[in-house]
């Protein structure tokens, strides 16, 4: 019998554990001391604690913990850790040694955009913001609206709309308020360091769930986004997406081309992509799983563990897909909000969990807790994901049960000149 392989985990969910575990793999986790867990203090067979995004304190652990314990792959699946999994990967001779470029390209929009520009493939008018004149330039040279985003951020976090000079004071003001600093919602693993100008892409946004083996690229699922044009929070994804056949297979070229392009070989990949109306266009991408619960759903949907891949393909322990797989049902998730204002009380969520059909339902909040205006991702409540035979039945049942089952009472904010004195 050969030897369990061992596998180097930076950061990460307990859910990567999991697939792990049940691969039977040896798991040595450096994870980030606020994000550690009770099952993976269980489970580990080896844990540090340390800050990984910091190359400098990774670097010397990580080799001491190779040195004891071996290491088949280093793997990340979660957005802070794929830098330093794939430097750590490069430096010890288990990729081709481009791993971290591919990687960095992928997580900094800038680099991302110019390389695509540098191999013809279609992007919008871009530039790097620097200072306010930049900003009046770039409105003056791509048109309005356009978008300010921050360059390696996640989760729609610092991304701002300039819909014409008016806004350009206001635009500069936020910047310079998140630059230099942490994330402030959801994960605070990421730096504000610097922000990117592109122009507005119109037309449905997508996402695109692909498997990497050896360069060749299976799509699995294309996910239509439930957006809102007011802000940037995304609303749900629906699995399958509600796409014709043509322009199904636009997205798909367009997203293998992309991937091919910025030279990811291998692992899962999460494509966000406009069908606009000069064709499909990448907004962003990512060389990991998407967020949202979307494994959750092209699990109901096409029976596909996306999280298992990208844990047992580094290993040697799964054969690759021949083809893109059929879908045999729908899958859909709708997040939880409300109005901004003090959580009051929370009912419904138990309840509507154990309906048939519910793969989840959970919400953050609870009384007390303050809800804020929804400007991105971190500013929603929880979710409801659902599956049924077809789309449409699954957006309608998800939305009736984020609306009307799950209650949230939130008492409204009184503005500050109309409060008691």
């Amino acid at each position: 019998m050969s030897p369990a392989p061992t596998v180097l985990l930076i950061g990460g969910v307990d859910a990567h554990l999991e697939r792990f575990d049940a691969l039977g793999a040896k798991v040595v986790l450096i994870q980030h001391p606020d994000k550690i867990t009770p099952y993976q203090t269980r489970t580990a067979h080896a844990l540090l604690m340390l800050d990984y995004t910091d190359w400098e304190t990774v670097r010397p652990f990580a080799e001491a913990a190779r040195a004891v314990y071996g290491a088949d792959a280093v793997v990340s699946l979660t957005e802070p850790g794929l830098d330093p999994a794939a430097r750590l990967s490069d430096l010890f001779g288990l990729s081709d040694g481009r791993r971290y470029e591919a990687s960095r390209r992928m997580r900094d929009k800038y680099l991302m955009r110019r390389h695509l520009a540098e191999s013809g493939l279609p992007v919008p008018e871009h530039g790097l913001v620097d200072g306010p004149g930049s900003l009046a330039a770039f409105g003056e040279r791509a048109g309005y609206p356009f978008i300010v985003k921050p360059v390696s951020t996640t989760a729609g976090f610092g991304l701002l709309r300039v819909a014409g000079p008016q806004d350009l004071d206001a635009v500069w003001a936020r910047i310079r308020r998140l630059e230099g600093g942490r994330t402030d919602r959801g994960s605070t693993m990421f730096t504000v360091d610097g922000f990117l100008m592109e122009s507005y892409i119109d037309g449905p946004e997508f996402s695109v769930e692909s498997l990497s083996f050896a360069g060749r690229h299976v799509v699995v699922a294309v996910t239509e986004k439930l957006t809102d044009d007011s802000h940037f929070a995304e609303l749900g994804h629906v699995v399958p997406a509600r796409l014709s056949g043509t322009d199904q297979a636009r997205l798909t070229t367009a997203v293998e081309e992309f991937l091919t392009a910025m030279d990811v070989t291998d692992g899962p990949s999460h494509t966000e992509i406009r069908l606009s109306a000069r064709g499909p266009v990448v907004i962003e991408s990512h060389n990991r799983l998407g967020g949202g619960h979307i494994p959750e759903l092209v699990r109901a949907a096409y029976g596909i563990d996306l999280i298992a891949y990208g844990a047992a393909w580094p290993l040697g322990l799964v054969e690759p897909l021949d083809a893109p797989p059929e879908p045999g049902a729908a899958a859909v998730t709708r997040f939880v909000l409300r109005s901004p204002g003090t959580v009051t009380a929370v009912h419904g969520v138990e309840e509507v969990a154990a309906r048939p059909g519910v793969l989840l339902a959970q919400v953050s909040v609870r009384p007390g807790d303050t809800v804020r205006e929804l400007r991105d991702n971190w500013d929603r409540l929880g979710s409801v994901a659902v599956t049924a035979a077809d789309a449409g039945s699954a957006v309608r049942l998800c939305e009736h049960l984020v609306r009307e089952e799950i209650r949230i009472d939130v008492a409204p904010t009184v503005p500050e000149g109309l409060r008691a004195a």
